[in-house]
């Protein structure tokens, strides 16, 4: 006799329905930064390219973060997070629009951003060492490459997907969609790899070119996915409460997610950590200027905001089992979160004209409300026009708890 399965929900929920004036928090972000920071553009460039160079490094970790969780899902062929996989794909397909955002860095990059662009490589010893990369034609030409690399790889790995959506009961094409997203997943690894440390040394470290750290690429990686699983937790427990997801995303998912912020807590921390126990042990002031600049005026205490607010905080408040439930708990410690990943981002971008400490200035709002208005938009018209989460999956049913059981008497 066959045992009775448990029927997997085919047909999604339907469409995220955002309240009247949620609809317009995204425009009215994207609307507002954008005449702030055509003001700032004229009446104060410099602040303007940082601060734009600051939000732009802050959304880009989240594409790249959602890149990188819709690999290793592929890459280790896991069940529990099918639920919330399109989530992943469609913030990896926003790096598309991030290339786009990119222009006005490119345009302030020789003038106001990178110092180094204006240096002689003949006297300049460290720019000379890093030839050719350090030139203006290799940051442009690595900007495209990385663009298009990034839109090809997530592009890819949406299609597949979606494509896997309409296969409907043809399992040949269920199982060649599976074999294509992992395929793509398998070199895509590599490449997101390099990528990702190309993008923080030419966008970020390249701040300050004498500066030398071969933890530089994984610090980045680590906080980005950091940040990446906050705002899955939360986009996640949204859906599942406003209803697309609410057939699909269980506490398993919810708690899984929160298991793998609380890892990548301890991975940041320790990256973090090592780049800067490495530095003061060598004592080299080729290096240890970096940080002895961190150290003047109120950036010390964002040090320290960092030890105990990046990590510590975070790290106490997610080790019992039970408080990766807790909603009450979590949802403030996501919003926590971004504003530690802003914090980060600051103390490796605005040393370099806030040398007195920490500032929030009103461009750096600007800027931030900008391009995340921009990417709400884009992603919410991404969630509409296909179906919430991945319905032919062949790991779906295992994900809800379904098993299919044959037995003979």
């Amino acid at each position: 006799m066959s045992s009775p399965a448990i029927a997997i929900p085919q047909q999604p929920a339907g469409k995220l329905v955002v309240p009247p004036l949620w609809q317009k928090l995204p425009i009215a972000l994207a609307g507002g930064g954008a005449l702030l920071g055509l003001f700032g553009i004229f009446t104060m460039p410099k602040q303007f390219a940082y601060s734009y160079l600051l939000a732009f490094m802050f959304f880009l970790s989240l594409c790249l973060g959602g890149m990188f969780l819709t690999i290793i899902h592929h890459l280790f062929d896991a069940s529990w997070s099918v639920p919330v996989r399109r989530i992943t794909e469609h913030l990896a397909f926003l790096l598309p629009v991030m290339a786009v955002l990119f222009i006005p860095i490119a345009i302030f990059a020789p003038t106001e951003i990178y110092a180094w662009m204006k240096n002689d490589p003949h006297v300049d010893h460290a720019l000379h060492a890093k030839q050719p990369i350090f030139t203006k034609g290799g940051f442009y030409a690595i900007a495209v490459g990385l663009f298009a690399i990034w839109t090809w790889l997530s592009y890819n790995l949406r299609k597949w997907s979606l494509r896997q959506d309409e296969a409907g009961k043809d399992n040949a094409l269920r199982v060649l969609c599976t074999q294509k997203l992992r395929v793509h997943s398998a070199y895509g690894i590599y490449v997101f790899a390099l990528t990702l440390t190309l993008g923080a040394i030419m966008w970020m470290k390249a701040l300050e070119h004498q500066w030398f750290s071969t933890m530089y690429g994984v610090y980045y990686f680590a906080a980005s996915v950091w940040t990446t699983l906050a705002t899955l937790y939360v986009i996640a427990v949204v859906l599942k409460k406003t209803g697309p997801l609410a057939a699909v995303v269980k506490a398993r998912q919810i708690h899984d997610i929160g298991v793998l912020w609380l890892a990548f807590t301890v991975f940041y921390a320790y990256i973090h950590f090592s780049q800067y126990f490495l530095i003061w042990n060598a004592n080299i002031p080729e290096e240890t200027f970096y940080y002895v600049k961190r150290e003047a005026g109120s950036w010390w205490q964002i040090c320290m905001l960092l030890v105990f607010g990046h990590f510590v905080l975070p790290f106490v408040s997610l080790l019992r089992i039970d408080a990766k439930l807790n909603l009450s708990l979590m949802i403030p410690l996501a919003v926590w979160a971004w504003g530690m990943h802003f914090c980060d981002m600051s103390f490796n971008i605005m040393p370099l004209i806030h040398q007195g400490g920490f500032v929030v200035h009103w461009l750096d709002v600007a800027c931030m409300a900008f391009i995340g208005g921009v990417l709400a938009l884009v992603f919410i018209k991404y969630f509409n026009a296909h179906k919430p989460y991945p319905v032919n999956d062949p790991r779906l049913g295992e994900a809800l708890g379904v098993h299919q059981h044959d037995s003979h008497e």
